[in-house]
């Protein structure tokens, strides 16, 4: 009798655990929302007049279809997400949409350039001020799908005629931006090892597909259809499945980063209290153009938000402590209302400073 109840305990206690694995499993998922630019009605850039039967829409389409399989394949606990994933219209926001509600960890969309006979090779953009007339071309080219949505002036604050317009493009995603860098040199290396190709490096220009999205987020281009040789490359199957490789390279490269510091956050043992002297931690929760009452009912509950103007936006913050380990507890309190994008930002008077270059002078 007394076996079958150990057994019977044991049972129990072996389900419980196999159920909280579950669980964890389930709350640690990595979410790569992968957007293939164009679609339907957008057919992209049409390259050279060689080819009659595919356009760009065509091409990024294929490359997205491949590296979700890659990603099925090499990365089986990340789970994937299209935009689209036939010849479809979508709209600008409704792919940053589709990106915010799935809550992701990263927002990958694909395209192909054109530009002189000669141009080649990869280059990846995050959201910025353009730097130079070259980046405006490629950004104004991008957004002129807008063009084609209708009412598209109710939608966007942007007119896509108007540099100017593209160049006061507000940079909500300040908040992701140095993840996406150094999302975007990962694969711009990517490129170069895995898929032996020439890249043209980082760049920042005004993208609305990126201005929609609330986590870190890139555009790839992935090459120039204008140019005869590249243009057959990208067309290949072969070639599509090196740059789909070298993206999933880069996505595992940049996951790996991502749980290499969260394995050293978990092992880091601080005091009960870590205080940094003139420094001020706070814990950013949101960021919005509207302004919101910083009532706990507006926030899931979590009190003394802080909420501060911006340039035309509002950054919402919880917390205001010197004691590190205070301010993780808060980023894990935020994390478990369904803030899973909270993040540390510190502050040396009126000015911000990196958190990590702060750990990392404090921990030498």
């Amino acid at each position: 009798m007394h076996i079958f109840k150990l057994l019977s305990i044991f049972s129990l206690l072996l389900f419980g655990l196999v159920f909280s694995l579950k669980l964890h499993a389930q709350d640690s998922v990595f979410t790569v929302v992968i957007d293939p630019g164009h679609g339907g009605k957008d057919s992209g850039t049409t390259g050279t007049t060689r080819y009659k039967d595919k356009n760009e829409k065509d091409i990024v389409l294929a490359v997205a279809l491949k590296v979700g399989d890659l990603m099925k394949k090499e990365m089986p606990n990340t789970k994937v997400i299209f935009t689209r994933k036939k010849d479809k219209f979508i709209e600008l926001k409704k792919r940053g949409e589709i990106a915010n509600k799935a809550n992701a960890d990263l927002f990958i969309s694909i395209h192909a350039n054109a530009a002189s006979y000669k141009a080649s090779g990869t280059e990846t953009y995050v959201l910025g001020v353009h730097r130079n007339e070259t980046n405006l071309a490629v950004a104004k080219r991008e957004n002129d799908v807008i063009l084609l949505e209708e009412d598209y002036e109710k939608h966007y604050s942007y007119d896509p005629h108007s540099p100017a317009s593209i160049i006061s493009l507000v940079l909500l995603q300040e908040e992701y931006l140095d993840q996406s860098i150094r999302m975007a040199k990962i694969v711009e290396n990517s490129f170069a090892s895995v898929g032996k190709r020439r890249t043209r490096g980082v760049k920042q220009a005004g993208f609305v597909v990126l201005h929609q999205t609330y986590m870190p987020s890139i555009l790839i281009e992935i090459g120039f259809l204008s140019n005869n040789n590249e243009e057959d490359f990208l067309r290949k199957s072969a070639g599509q499945q090196k740059i789909a490789a070298s993206i999933v390279d880069g996505i595992k490269k940049y996951k790996a980063e991502l749980d290499k510091n969260v394995v050293l956050n978990s092992n880091t043992h601080l005091a009960d209290s870590q205080l940094f002297d003139g420094v001020i931690f706070k814990v950013q929760i949101a960021s919005s153009s509207n302004k919101v009452s910083t009532k706990s009912y507006n926030f899931k509950g979590l009190k003394n938000i802080e909420r501060v103007k911006v340039g035309k936006h509002y950054k919402y913050y919880l917390g205001k402590t010197s004691d590190y380990s205070q301010i993780k507890r808060l980023k894990k309190e935020a994390s478990e209302k369904g803030y899973t994008s909270a993040f540390i930002v510190a502050f040396k008077g009126a000015e911000r400073i990196s958190v990590a270059n702060l750990l990392k002078t404090t921990s030498k």
